[in-house]
């Protein structure tokens, strides 16, 4: 009488187990890669999301997320190809879009694609110039994505951008780039410096031109300058006046005939 209650308990235990193995809830973003026996099952072999039913011991189910992952590059040591020494590091947005592939082509894909990525920066960073990695900042960027893509590809992984988050420079390469900068902030202010004198000549030149065109606006000039100083100085005022200045009074003045 006491051995059939337990014999039933070992039987609803063991079908709890079974059930427990056999029953699998897939989120939105997951997808399960299916092996029977070792082997893909079907054409892909991928189920989800939602309840997924398993044979218990003959199944094996692999969980991958299709969430876009992003993933820090650690800061790596790079001399560019005009031999500065300098660190780098990135960031590498990617997302499975082939989970079957992401399981069977390689055995940890996280691990591969930020090892491939160290190494492609290293790789590429090194054949650019320290002008070009400053100033052409989405160039290298779109580089790095398209080559790291093409690697990840076979393992079903999507790689949608990478970013250079920073480049540290050394102290020494800071201050010289400073002094370049000082350097050519200088040399564009005497640019214009000149370019102002040079304009400035050619507006007196012209000035010039007409007044020796017409000595009467040279004569009203010398006025207009002398009322000026009469009313901004109280104290008396020598001004020298050419005798040029009175030749068109003085002939004027003079009939026809006389002389001065």
């Amino acid at each position: 009488m006491i051995a059939v209650p337990v014999f039933f308990a070992v039987l609803v235990l063991f079908v709890v187990v079974i059930l427990a193995n056999a029953i699998r809830i897939l989120r939105e973003y997951e997808r399960g890669v299916i092996f029977r026996l070792g082997r893909l099952i079907g054409a892909h072999g991928v189920k989800g999301p939602g309840i997924i039913f398993l044979i218990p011991i003959i199944d094996k189910m692999v969980r991958v997320s299709l969430r876009t992952v992003v993933m820090d590059v650690p800061p790596q040591d790079i001399i560019t190809e005009d031999n500065v020494s300098l660190k780098v590091n990135a960031v590498i947005y990617f997302r499975v879009i082939e989970p079957q592939k992401a399981v069977v082509e390689v055995e940890n894909y996280l691990f591969a694609t930020s090892q491939l990525s160290q190494t492609t920066l290293r790789s590429v960073l090194g054949q650019s110039e320290l002008d070009d990695l400053l100033s052409q900042r989405e160039k290298i960027n779109q580089k790095l994505q398209q080559i790291i893509d093409a690697h990840t590809e076979p393992w079903g992984i999507k790689v949608s951008n990478v970013e250079v988050k920073q480049i540290d420079l050394p102290q020494e390469m800071q201050r010289a780039m400073a002094k370049q900068a000082e350097a050519e902030r200088e040399r564009r202010s005497k640019i214009i410096a000149a370019e102002g004198e040079f304009q400035a000549s050619q507006r007196l030149a012209d000035a010039a031109k007409i007044l020796s065109d017409q000595p009467s606006a040279l004569t009203l000039r010398y006025l207009q300058t002398l009322r000026e100083i009469a009313t901004e100085n109280n104290s008396t005022t020598i001004f020298p006046v050419p005798i040029d200045l009175l030749k068109p009074f003085l002939k004027a003045g003079f009939k026809e005939g006389d002389s001065y």
